[in-house]
């Protein structure tokens, strides 16, 4: 797989010199807050290196061979298959235009003259573009509540097209989709009153139509956004921009839904650089730093079960859905938007943090395949659904190639900044020609990169070469034309020539190295390794034979570089959870690579010289088995009872009963055994105690006769149809008066069958035992 991705993006950049330049349309209405930092073209950059093959591949791989016709389908026989599915056409049209932008791709081109045509041809007379049926239209109906929200991706996406097309019919489209939402809102109704969670999905509409006022200069549709940015104030209103002016944190804005509310910001953004007035930027810029410190992983995402919660309650696990591909990809929308209006590097570096990362970690790594959440300990779960994350998760890495070059004006003179240390390439336009820089770089492996400059001739150009936070010094030196080399206080580089000359190279440095990063508040007693910008993980799969990833404790011996070979990966001492055996010598890949085979992995791990926790289960690196194999399988010793298992085959247990049970390498000493259910669905899931509550047995050998030593005598009075009182994960416990030395443990019982009586299964989230 390496040499295929290093192939794509080699012939990505190899092909800079030959393709001309994909430009977009500008806009008609002039930039009332101007950029600080300005975006080049995707087609003026190239990427390469270790982000560049992922970029490769989500083009390549995913956005050229997605079948869209599920995607056409609700628009072409209302209503759609679910509530969303509008969304899906239109996040594909952005993400395959700004891929095809900066590839010149002829055959995704090819791809998007007709998707666009198709979904176009699907518009109604009255400018509707969505996939509900007349009488469910723009409101609040079960089932059917995201009728803005899928216009929002339509125009987005267009649009996209349009600017870099010119494309007349799809702009046409977007005219009258914006028309349409006018006539309704606020005409016939609130827009609040169409879009779920507090009207912040339907309001986030404030992107494309401050986008549609830019592209045609027609006023009324920024009338029409300072309309959505007022409904937020009306009575049941998410509150967004008032709210955040008082100093409010996100998790106290709207009913705190992370997406939806960051894609509002995202379009107070465009808005504030549509109209230059900062009262619509302040509260982006507050917003975005309580989100950095007090709600941000480590992996540069943010949010548990897709809303923000109290300070530094951050869940690593995978029951606690975190960091939805949706949230990450609008974080870096979202810093991709600040970076350009203050010029600021710390924006930078979170949509460096994010893009290595968690974007990177949710994508597989052959490019074809997304998870929807992806926690930092456990299994990755990746899936072929049609999801939204499915669709987010392209459009981030198609946005991160624009922040590896952007111009400044530093000094009254044109500037070049380059953010990214992978081999790469940017080709600007200075004095009225193109100059080429080339980055050679031996990133991620060594901190080492060679810029050379191609032009026909001398030029005056600033290069601006950023301090990256995770190195200690940034080293720059220049040969063949005179420059003037300045540090800034942060530590950055200014290497400015009024003369540069064809074939300069400026050689630069920084210190990769690894680190031992502290878990803080939300990971006390824990700590991530870290190289560079990458966040590490340990990888069972990786390590066969090695300890299992909860029982891996960190030494202090940091002392190591990258193996040969073509991954990213770092051979360290750890211990394991037998401190008496001493260190063991473990593989660690980065985030974004670990558990792409199926295994378990965990970034927050013991940090060293801490023994294991007293609490920990002691069947928490056992194996593990279940009577039926089930068609969910998530792990029931892993210590995230949100990770469960199910006994579901559409048929009754022979023998009438189910069993999870874990199997222990030598005996342990057991005095208390702690259950916990895993979910209830409608047609079972739960353990119908009518026939007897679920019952606790140990196996003192291998192979040897199961032993009743108990039962489960808080389970509720479930019967088979129903399960009062037995919420997810909830816990049951068993205490025994006496120990017991056991080398398996399991409980037993008859599954549920609640409105399918002709099959029945049960489920388990956990299963503890431990010696107190």
């Amino acid at each position: 797989m390496k040499t295929l991705l290093a192939l794509l993006a080699g012939l990505t950049i190899a092909a800079a010199t030959t393709a001309a330049p994909i430009e977009p349309l500008p806009f008609k209405t002039p930039d009332k807050l101007p950029d600080a930092a300005r975006l080049l073209p995707p087609s003026r950059i190239k990427l390469g290196g270790w982000l560049g093959d992922r970029v490769a591949v989500n083009e390549k791989v995913r956005l050229l061979n997605v079948d869209v016709e599920p995607l056409l389908a609700g628009y072409r026989k209302k209503p759609g298959s679910h509530p969303w599915i509008g969304e899906h056409v239109g996040k594909w049209l952005h993400a395959a235009t700004l891929a095809w932008a900066n590839t010149g791709d002829p055959t995704l081109r090819a791809k998007l003259d007709k998707v666009a045509a198709e979904l176009v041809a699907c518009q109604e007379p009255d400018g509707y573009l969505g996939t509900y049926l007349p009488e469910q239209r723009f409101g609040l109906f079960r089932g059917a509540d995201w009728d803005v929200w899928s216009h929002k991706y339509n125009l987005i996406g267009l649009l996209t097209y349009h600017q870099y097309t010119g494309d007349v019919p799809a702009l046409d489209a977007c005219r009258r989709m914006g028309d349409l939402l006018i006539a309704t809102f606020p005409a016939k109704r609130s827009i609040l009153a169409a879009g779920t969670h507090q009207g912040m999905a339907a309001t986030s509409v404030l992107e494309p139509i401050v986008i549609l006022y830019r592209s045609t200069g027609d006023a009324r549709y920024l009338d029409f956004a300072r309309y959505i940015v007022k409904s937020w104030d009306e009575p049941g209103g998410p509150g967004i921009l008032s709210r955040l002016a008082a100093g409010k944190g996100v998790d106290e804005v709207g009913n705190a839904k992370a997406y939806e509310m960051l894609s509002n910001l995202v379009g107070l953004c465009e808005l504030a650089r549509a109209t230059g007035d900062r009262a619509y930027l302040d509260p982006v810029v507050h917003a975005w730093a309580d989100v950095v410190a007090n709600r941000l992983y480590i992996s540069g995402s943010a949010s548990a079960g897709e809303h923000f919660h109290e300070a530094h309650a951050l869940p690593n696990g995978v029951g606690a859905h975190i960091g939805e591909v949706c949230v990450t990809t609008t974080w870096i929308q979202l810093s991709l938007q600040l970076l350009r209006i203050t010029g600021e590097r710390k924006y930078a570096e979170e949509i460096e943090r994010a893009a290595y990362n968690h974007l990177a970690a949710a994508q597989h790594p052959g490019g074809d395949d997304w998870c929807y959440y992806t926690a930092l300990e456990g299994r990755k779960q990746y899936d072929d659904f049609i999801t939204c994350c499915h669709s987010s998760g392209p459009r981030g890495m198609a946005l991160a190639v624009q922040e590896a070059y952007l111009t400044t004006t530093w000094e009254g003179r044109e500037a070049l900044i380059v953010e990214t240390r992978e081999t790469s390439q940017a080709t600007i336009r200075v004095a009225g020609r193109d100059v080429v820089i080339d980055q050679a770089s031996e990133f991620p492996a060594v901190g080492r990169s060679t810029i050379t400059i191609h032009a026909s001739r001398p030029f005056p150009l600033t290069i601006l070469i950023p301090m990256p936070a995770w190195s200690r010094t940034l080293r720059v030196s220049a040969k063949k034309s005179e420059c003037e080399l300045k540090m800034q206080p942060d530590g950055s580089v200014v290497v400015k020539s009024d003369d540069w000359k064809d074939g300069t190279t400026i050689e630069v440095g920084t210190d990769l190295e690894l680190k031992a990063v502290p878990g803080g508040l939300s990971n006390p007693d824990r700590a991530a390794l870290t190289w560079g910008p990458f966040v590490l993980a340990y990888d069972e799969a990786r390590n066969p034979g090695g300890p299992p990833a909860r029982a891996v404790g960190l030494t202090s011996d940091l002392k190591a570089g990258p193996e040969p070979g073509p991954e990213l990966a770092f051979r360290l001492p750890i211990v394991g959870a037998d401190p008496s055996r001493g260190p063991a010598h473990a593989l660690f890949v980065p985030f974004a690579d670990a558990g792409s085979t199926g295994g378990a992995y965990r970034v927050w791990l013991r940090a060293s010289g801490l023994a294991l926790p007293k609490h920990e289960s002691v069947l928490a690196y056992a194996e593990e088995a279940r009577s039926r194999e089930g068609n969910v399988g998530g792990s029931i010793n892993d210590g995230d009872p949100g990770t469960y298992a199910v006994t579901f085959d559409g048929r009754k247990p022979k023998g009438g009963e189910d069993w999870y049970a874990v199997a222990l390498p030598a005996p342990a000493s057991i005095r208390r055994v702690v259950f916990h259910h895993g979910r209830t669905f409608h047609d079972g899931g739960w353990f119908d105690a009518s026939k007897g509550k679920p019952r606790v047995q140990v196996q003192r050998q291998p192979d040897g006769p199961w032993e009743t030593v108990g039962e489960l005598a808080d389970y509720p009075a479930a019967d088979a149809t129903r399960a009062p009182d037995i919420q997810d994960g909830r816990a049951f416990e068993l205490k025994l008066k006496e120990p017991v030395a056991a080398r398996s443990v399991r409980v037993v019982g008859v599954p549920a069958s609640g409105d399918g009586p002709d099959q029945a299964f049960s489920s388990c989230g956990e299963l503890e035992a431990f010696a107190d």
